[in-house]
């Protein structure tokens, strides 16, 4: 990310009062924000700017900076840096480079601008740039006279940014220099303002007039630069407001869009909770998703419009969220919603329900807030299917699977493309058409329920009797999961690769991808595997994201990852193996211990445990099956964005993932010009691609639901999350965000955002599992409790509270993460 030079002629030295919009590459970000500041009427010190054409040259322009000096009035100035990739919307380079205050005198301003220069290339800028793919910075410096703050100084954010609330301003203030507030050098006096009354602190350094002059001030530089700022001010000894500076607040997670609908409104994250995708999606893997959603709603009786998607979705960030708002307003939600989203999302999903049910804002509303009419009609047509569905599975659970593997390959065939697509719009015609065969989806679902109602069941029965990682264990090893069989067969590739050991080892994944296509690589078997699983990949729900068979890197790393496997005993296979056989031994064991103390329970117990093991393996039939489609359409569609590369109104044919459906549509017949969108949106996608942190939940004016609960008391180095995968490991941490050449030695433990079954492949050489997010039946620890390795989920902030390499104790019956030193 560089930024682009316009036409302006070169000059050493500019008064901020000469700067205009288009000046930015001259004076960087800070002085072009002051500047335009000053010509919206605020009250701004008068100054100067060194330019970048100065520092490109490598020599401070003396007599022009004196000369502005003098005509400046001389006396104490304020030095800042002023860098052209400083105050950017997603990098502030706040306190990156050095602020120089109290200069006075020719001699001190020369060298301090020299300071200004070289703390561009210190190791904290040169990392910051580095973190945000900045490549070439050029530094200007901005000199303005400086304001006595003999009343106070300070912060001000126009924004809440630890909630992320956006209707709420927030001031920190100290008498004197506002740089101690910002440096952190003395306990600052903290302020919370609203539209109504501002807090005001019993004998704090500002009065409520002072207050409504800054919270104006904010609303007026908000409106000035379209996004929420980090000021900073001072009030000098006639108590006059100066303002010194305003950068964008980029640290806060986007507001959910304007849907129409009644405020406020709760929004629950999709991808990471119900998938495992932490990472954006792309555009058109959200307008597939949509399409998709809507086909299976009105295959079952509900009303969508198939393009436009289901309307309690939306995209916020390129992230997936459903608005729950009618949910937790519905008359008695307190009593079994948070238990119900415990149970399938983890205690975060319940911690956030709970805070928001517990608002005022989200009571009860009168009336019924869904179309309960609409759903009663489908529900009596599902339900006893589904009944007698998963009652035939239970009582025949060989002849379920059966039906249920069928039925992959049936939906496999029905939703290929047919041979006579020729054209785009042939092509957009099958992608907009999808139609999912939903026999077939019927003949999967209800052995897959009945797997996971009978693994439910057991819990109840066994209370105590057996501990909940007792009836874990019994799900250890578990057959008939495709997803394990996949991780299972790259195994295979990797012990049967003989003499080619050491290429695969040695060689980059890119590498062996690129010799894979080209035909050089030798045969160890890889196309046979990508025939079953090629249509896999991490985040595999976005069909924005190359699948294996496209692009087979991850599967190579996954390999070169189990030939660093020396000890037979720690062969993925031997430990699914005894995983099995532990399991096998638990059930057995439960069932004598039951039928003692409650026969006839201990005989349902010994019935659903049998039973789950036989079934409860087919949870991922559904999802594997539902892939085959997803790449049908992004074959379709990289083909026509082929087509619309080629007579120019596209870069590339992968640009047509940065487009919807509606918007390839447009390219198609109406020969839109798509270009400056798809860059727009590619360059906010790769930004967060590298965003850490996103919200579990959302009320609508950007808060995040978790952060308005007190944080609890936590033991020193150990962190709490939820129990997922029985049994404890001790090793290094091994922090990744992304499987796709991820490294892990065996013994280390995966500490990461989230995981899909793309993931998998990286937990048969792990000791132990961690992650931010997910629940129980999850992807992640179900496979963790398959290869018996221990598992915590949903311990907050994981990837940036352990340190990669760090060794950690994961205990997955207690939930919690023991750190080392």
């Amino acid at each position: 990310m560089t930024p682009t030079p316009d036409k302006t002629p070169a000059v050493n030295v500019i008064s901020l009062t000469a700067v205009d919009a288009g000046m930015v590459h001259l004076v960087g970000g800070k002085a072009a924000g002051l500047a335009r500041m000053i010509k919206a009427g605020e009250r701004v010190p008068a100054g100067f700017c060194v330019t970048t054409t100065a520092h490109r040259a490598g020599v401070v322009p003396e007599t022009e900076l004196v000369q502005a000096y003098e005509r400046l009035g001389g006396g104490a100035v304020a030095v800042r840096s002023s860098a052209t990739a400083e105050d950017l919307p997603d990098a502030s380079f706040a306190g990156q480079q050095d602020t120089f205050l109290g200069v006075a005198g020719a001699g001190e301003l020369i060298d301090a601008v020299r300071k200004c220069w070289d703390s561009l290339h210190t190791e904290r800028v040169i990392a910051y740039r580095r973190s945000r793919q900045i490549d070439e910075v050029h530094m200007a410096v901005l000199v303005q006279r400086m304001v006595d703050p003999s009343v106070a100084g300070g912060v001000l954010f126009t924004a809440n940014p630890i909630t992320g609330c956006r209707t709420e301003m927030v001031v920190d203030a100290a008498p004197g220099l506002g740089t101690a507030v910002v440096d952190g050098s003395v306990i600052a006096e903290h302020y919370i303002l609203n539209q109504d009354t501002p807090a005001v602190r019993e004998g704090g350094c500002l009065n409520p007039e002072q207050l409504r002059d800054l919270h104006a001030a904010g609303q007026r530089l908000q409106q000035l630069f379209g996004s929420p700022q980090d000021v900073e001010w001072a009030l000098d000894r006639d108590g006059l407001l100066w303002l010194l500076q305003s950068r964008p607040i980029t640290t806060l997670f986007p507001m959910p869009p304007h849907t129409g609908r009644p405020s406020p409104r709760v929004y629950l994250e999709m991808g990471g909770q119900f998938q495992g995708v932490f990472q954006p999606f792309t555009p058109m893997g959200i307008s597939a998703l949509r399409a998709i959603a809507a086909t299976v709603s009105r295959a079952f009786g509900a009303k969508a419009d198939p393009l436009e998607g289901l309307d309690r979705v939306v995209d916020i960030a390129g992230r997936l969220y459903v608005d729950l708002t009618d949910v937790v307003r519905r008359k008695g939600a307190d009593k079994w919603l948070p238990k119900m989203v415990e149970a399938d999302l983890g205690p975060r999903v319940r911690a956030v329900v709970e805070q928001t049910l517990a608002d005022p804002r989200f009571s009860p509303q009168p009336g019924s807030p869904t179309r309960r009419g609409g759903m009663l009609k489908p529900m009596l047509r599902i339900v006893p299917r589904g009944l007698a569905g998963v009652a035939r599975s239970l009582a025949s659970p060989a002849a379920a699977r059966a039906r249920a593997f069928r039925a992959v390959e049936g939906f496999k065939g029905q939703t290929a493309a047919p041979a006579e697509l020729n054209t785009a719009a042939d092509r957009l015609s099958f992608v907009e058409g999808m139609l999912l065969p939903t026999a077939q989806l019927e003949r999967m679902i209800w052995p897959l329920m009945a797997g996971i109602l009978a693994a439910a069941a057991p819990a109840g029965l066994l209370k105590g009797i057996a501990s909940e990682a007792e009836v874990n264990t019994v799900w250890g090893g578990m057959p008939h999961n495709v997803t394990v069989e996949m991780d299972l067969a790259i195994w295979r590739l990797a012990a049967d690769a003989g003499e080619h050991r050491e290429l695969l080892r040695n060689t980059p994944p890119v590498e062996l991808a690129a010799m894979y296509r080209a035909g050089t690589l030798p045969r160890i078997g890889l196309s046979e595997f990508l025939d079953r699983y090629g249509h896999r990949a991490a985040a595999e729900i976005d069909i924005g994201i190359p699948r294996w068979d496209e692009d087979p890197s991850p599967v190579f790393a996954a390999m070169a990852n189990y030939l660093r496997i020396t000890d037979p005993d720690q062969a993925p296979d031997r430990r699914f193996e005894r995983a099995a056989a532990n399991a096998e031994a638990m059930l057995q064991e439960l069932v004598r211990r039951a039928r003692r103390r409650r026969p006839v329970r201990g005989l349902l117990a010994g019935f659903f445990m049998r039973r789950a093991r036989s079934l409860a393996g087919l949870r991922e039939v559904g999802k594997f099956a539902g892939l085959y489609p997803l790449r049908q359409m992004r074959r379709q569609l990289l083909l026509i964005g082929a087509e619309l590369a080629s007579v120019g109104l596209l870069a590339r044919a992968e640009d047509v993932m940065f487009l919807s459906l509606e918007e390839a549509r447009s390219a198609v017949y109406q020969r839109a010009d798509h270009h400056a969108l798809v860059v727009s949106r590619r360059a906010a996608y790769d930004r967060e691609r590298r965003r850490s942190y996103v919200p579990v939940a959302l009320f609508s004016d950007g808060t995040d639901v978790e952060t308005l609960k007190a944080p609890e008391a936590a033991e020193k180095g150990k962190l709490s999350g939820m129990a997922a995968a029985p049994g404890t490991a001790t090793g290094p941490a091994r922090v990744i965000r992304d499987p796709a050449d991820a490294h892990i030695e065996p013994g280390e433990i995966l500490v990461a955002p989230t995981t899909d079954p793309g993931w998998t492949p990286l937990f048969l050489t792990a000791a132990g599992l961690v992650t931010e997010i997910g629940a129980p039946l999850a992807h992640g620890p179900t496979v963790a409790r398959e290869y018996g390795i221990p598992a915590v989920i949903c311990v907050r902030n994981a990837t940036q509270e352990i340190k990669n390499g760090q060794v950690i104790t994961v205990d997955g019956a207690a939930g919690t993460v023991t750190m080392d030193g």
